[in-house]
């Protein structure tokens, strides 16, 4: 099954000479709001969703008809969603692997954006060479790498402050056989003119501007998250949206070591609006996808259930009651 997330979403033509940064940030595409929404308030259990609320809930986003069928037939095709029939209504769920996939990936992404790690001032180096008639496996190596934290100092030369895991090894692995070297340790001290710091191969300053864009954008809105000022269709919205958005950081800013950074680094900033945001929505957002989803089914809708940073973090996959799921109620 493909990764609900393509890395290509953040860093996309990520070729012999990548971009620095992404170039795509503003707008989420049909398929990433679809999954977004999915997880949001089915991921604990799986709940199916007729096919017909979830166009609806993708054209409170501007997504058209169209466009939203096309999108739930390719993630279908791509194994994030299973797909089922009663008469001439259909319904979707998220694929066991997906939810997996989506549950360890949510726990990730608040944990890197949450948790102080000490670094021991090491820097772990990846080194591969692939011939030019091997692009794909290239491609996919330097995704798998940018997945992992890494980034590339030189060409064929990526670089990440922390311990390569052995999951992360066994990635790599996969698409290297015996085309790849790794090794952990301290940058020698040069000239300062003729050496460059590791911490260049990502673009701090820009990284820095998407933080501020984040602020800038989302602050206005937290007393209103607060205060259940916001209506449903709004909340489910805007719950979407800025976790569309937020969720891009970890992969820009893998837990660089903040002694790296310019002062007043501004991750755990983010990370508190964007808590206060999503979880101030939860309530009248949950209330909004049921209502929804009750016009196009027949059964109750106790599967769909709005979860907070907190319960992302923990893990919100409930694998006892994840495989019920039939109809809208698990």
């Amino acid at each position: 099954m493909a990764n609900p997330f393509p890395i290509e979403e953040i860093y996309p033509d990520d070729g012999d000479e990548p971009p620095r940064l992404p170039r795509r940030q503003a707008g989420s595409s049909p398929q990433d709001l679809a999954v977004t929404l999915l997880a949001d308030y089915t991921l604990r259990t799986r709940a199916r969703v007729p096919s017909a609320a979830l166009v609806a809930l993708l054209a409170e986003s501007g997504v058209s008809t169209a466009g939203a069928r096309a999108a739930i037939s390719r993630l279908a095709r791509r194994g994030v969603l299973e797909g089922s029939r009663e008469g001439r209504r259909s319904s979707y769920r998220l694929s066991r692997a997906a939810a997996a996939n989506l549950s360890s990936g949510g726990s990730w992404i608040l944990a890197a954006t949450t948790e102080v790690v000490e670094w021991d001032g090491c820097w772990t180096i990846v080194a591969f060479s692939l011939p030019q008639d091997r692009g794909a496996q290239r491609r996919a190596l330097r995704g798998q790498l940018r997945w992992l934290g890494y980034a590339p100092l030189y060409d064929g030369l990526w670089i990440s402050p922390y311990e390569l895991s052995a999951p992360g090894r066994a990635q790599i692995a996969r698409f290297t056989r015996g085309a790849v070297t790794v090794f952990r340790g301290r940058q020698a001290d040069l000239d300062a003119i003729a050496q460059r710091s590791p911490i260049d191969a990502w673009d701090i300053e820009a990284i820095g501007r998407h933080y501020e864009e984040f602020l800038r954008r989302w602050t206005p809105l937290a007393p209103q998250a607060r205060s259940e000022r916001v209506d449903g269709a709004a909340a489910v919205r805007t719950r979407t949206e800025v976790m569309d958005t937020f969720r891009r950081f970890p992969t820009l800013d893998p837990r660089l070591p903040l002694d790296l950074l310019p002062a007043g680094w501004l991750r755990r900033p983010a990370r508190e609006l964007f808590e206060a945001i999503y979880d101030g929505l939860a309530a009248p957002a949950e209330r909004h996808v049921r209502a929804v989803v009750a016009r196009f089914a027949e059964e109750a809708q106790s599967g769909i259930r709005a979860h907070t940073a907190a319960d992302i973090l923990a893990g919100v996959r409930d694998v006892e009651t994840a495989e019920a799921g039939e109809g809208c109620a698990s």
